[in-house]
């Protein structure tokens, strides 16, 4: 008797043993590709500042951390504000319903009712605007309207400056202000 059950017992625990695989890499491939983010946070505001002066404040209701990624970013998918002041402290705006920011590249997806109004009172209006903080450039291939003192025209394509000092855009329809000089060389 002592026998039978040693024999049912080596067997049922061979037949578990058996059965049961090792899933652990099944597991790391799972894991390794979940895009979950590191965190969520509601009614965020960040202060960016460089040498103790404020360069940007960024603020939000939602914000998505997903910095645990290898390609990291961060994702405002509820809008945000950011209100960014020049070397003068002067205070230009930019508003967006959706936002996404490239941690590594320093790059800037807004989407959605994307406006960027200036201190001077020029403003940019598009759909979507790409803006490159490390070279504090802005393009866009979409439609956009923008304004102030000496432009008011409506194109598609922007590639410019913050500035609006250097830009290239599609084809424009709308009034810009040109000033002509004399030509210096036909004076008599």
């Amino acid at each position: 008797m002592k026998i039978k059950f040693f024999l049912r017992l080596v067997f049922s625990i061979f037949i578990v043993l058996v059965s049961c695989e090792d899933n652990s890499q099944a597991l790391k491939e799972i894991n390794t590709n979940r895009q979950d983010p590191l965190g969520i946070a509601k009614n965020i505001r960040m202060v960016y500042s460089d040498s103790l002066k404020i360069q940007a404040i960024l603020t939000a209701p939602k914000h998505v951390d997903y910095s645990n990624l290898e390609f990291k970013f961060a994702e405002f998918p509820e809008g945000l504000e950011v209100l960014f002041f020049d070397k003068s402290g002067n205070k230009n705006k930019v508003i967006a319903d959706y936002g996404i920011l490239y941690t590594e590249t320093k790059l800037i997806d807004l989407k959605g009712n994307v406006e960027l109004k200036s201190y001077d009172g020029s403003l940019l209006k598009t759909n979507q605007l790409f803006w490159d903080s490390e070279n504090e450039w802005l393009f866009t291939e979409q439609k956009f309207t923008f304004q102030d003192e000496k432009y008011d025209f409506y194109a598609e394509r922007l590639d410019g400056n913050k500035d609006f000092t250097k830009f290239l855009t599609g084809n424009l329809i709308g009034t810009v202000a040109v000033s002509e000089e004399q030509d210096t060389l036909n004076k008599n």
